[in-house]
């Protein structure tokens, strides 16, 4: 008799603590924190506050623009000197520097593709402050090709299968710079599925440019630059996420200069924090002809005066991304409707140059609804630029992409990027590359 009670009470148990594992492994697949740096996180729709987004296509001065010349020569501008003194920081005057090519051409993957390495140098001293940009390229084009430029979280040893590529250095968890050897992958991108369609892949390693954690700036480029008893910079100058922009553009220095690459058609891709990197690089530098940003959240495509999954708190909080802003960030944390800027001023500073937004259904840290209302919200600008935004105010279900020059699409899944999703990406760019 006793038995028979405790067995099911056992499996009771059981069930329960499945449920409780179930669940948690559910949160955070989902990437959906309840509270973050001690800061409560909201995912309830019904509380993510009233809010007025400024208007794009309205000067600060009140005037209305309505011309694509007033555009470019004062509301741009005027959106661009805001981003730089109010979230991401003003960069030094970047200076072109020399590049020492190391494989000038090596063919791979059974001679479908041409292997090219560069050093690209950031200071005049070739010692420091350098980074490995990667290239591969279509081995028969018989012109120029489209490329698909990537910064990622790994050195390049650990992001694509081949052996021939140079092993170079990385942060590891504990600060200290190490071989890349001692590093491991997370997976192998795909680089034969973009050569087979005419288009090459070049890739870069973040930590090259600046380490990412606060005590970076010591060894990053951004501590080359401190002035005279600076030791962090002034609140408007460069955070980390400007600093890799930054040196972004001395990777499309070096690929203007290759006659095998159509400089022209370059789309930079990153994701979070480097999909925050890739907007920002792409409104700097006019050069990169396409820009796709993966799952860019807060500081990013989704709007900050909404207050839904990461906030600006979160990111500012001192024990976690304040270092990656400039210091007068933290002035919205409190009130971001106090801000002269939202995110859909920097999907506008894109335009009219073809924008993907990727995000996932299930990440709710990032806030794919807001990245969908504020590319919605920047559509007047790609429009008055004679430019195809969304066409609809009705957020597409998961796996339904918009292609358009402003383009959105959501995967089912969570944070980051999925295999399905390079599929979208190459479509993507044929459509705005090739087809035009």
């Amino acid at each position: 008799m006793n038995l028979k009670m405790t067995k099911p009470k056992l499996s009771v148990k059981i069930l329960v603590l499945v449920f409780i594992t179930l669940v948690s492994f559910s949160l955070q697949s989902q990437n959906i924190p309840e509270l973050v740096a001690g800061i409560p996180v909201n995912y309830d729709e019904t509380q993510t506050g009233d809010y007025k987004l400024p208007d794009p296509l309205l000067l600060q001065n009140g005037e209305s623009v309505s011309t694509v010349e007033c555009w470019f020569k004062k509301r741009r501008p005027e959106i661009m000197r805001f981003y730089e003194t109010e979230q991401f920081g003003k960069c030094p005057e970047r200076i072109p520097r020399d590049v020492h090519v190391f494989d000038s051409g090596t063919p791979v993957f059974d001679g479908k593709a041409v292997r090219k390495q560069v050093t690209l140098y950031f200071t005049g001293d070739t010692s420091a402050h350098k980074a490995d940009l990667l290239l591969y390229l279509p081995a028969n084009s018989q012109k120029p090709a489209p490329v698909f430029l990537m910064i990622n979280f790994f050195p390049n040893s650990l992001t694509i299968n081949d052996p021939g590529i140079k092993v170079g250095t990385m942060w590891n968890r504990e600060g200290k710079k190490v071989s890349a050897s001692e590093g491991r992958s997370w997976g192998w991108f795909d680089v034969e599925k973009f050569i087979s369609q005419g288009i090459g892949v070049a890739a870069i390693y973040y930590g090259d440019i600046e380490p990412d954690f606060a005590e970076g700036i010591q060894h990053g480029i951004r501590g080359f630059y401190l002035k005279d008893g600076q030791t962090v910079p002034a609140p408007d100058e460069w955070g980390a996420i400007s600093a890799w922009a930054w040196g972004l553009s001395y990777a499309m220095d070096y690929l203007e200069t290759d006659p095998q690459v159509d400089a022209k058609k370059v789309a930079l891709h990153g994701v979070s924090r480097l999909g925050k990197t890739v907007l920002w690089a792409g409104a700097r530098d006019e050069r990169f002809g396409m820009v796709i940003a993966g799952c860019s959240g807060e500081g990013g495509a989704a709007l900050s005066m909404r207050n839904y999954g990461e906030t600006i708190q979160h990111m500012i909080a001192p024990s976690r991304y304040f270092y990656q802003f400039c210091g007068n960030r933290a002035k919205y944390g409190d009130n971001p409707n106090t801000s002269p800027i939202d995110a859909h001023m920097l999907i506008s500073l894109i335009a009219p140059r073809p924008l993907l937004l990727q995000t996932g259904d299930t990440d709710g840290w990032s806030d794919p609804k807001g990245e969908f209302l504020a590319a919605v919200a920047a559509a007047p600008v790609y429009q008055l630029l004679g430019k195809t935004a969304l066409q609809t105010d009705v957020m597409p279900a998961a796996g339904t992409p918009i292609l358009n020059d402003l383009g959105y699409f959501m995967h089912a899944g969570g944070h980051g990027t999925m295999p399905g999703d390079f599929d979208i990406y190459l479509e993507f760019m044929k459509k705005h590359f090739f087809e035009k």
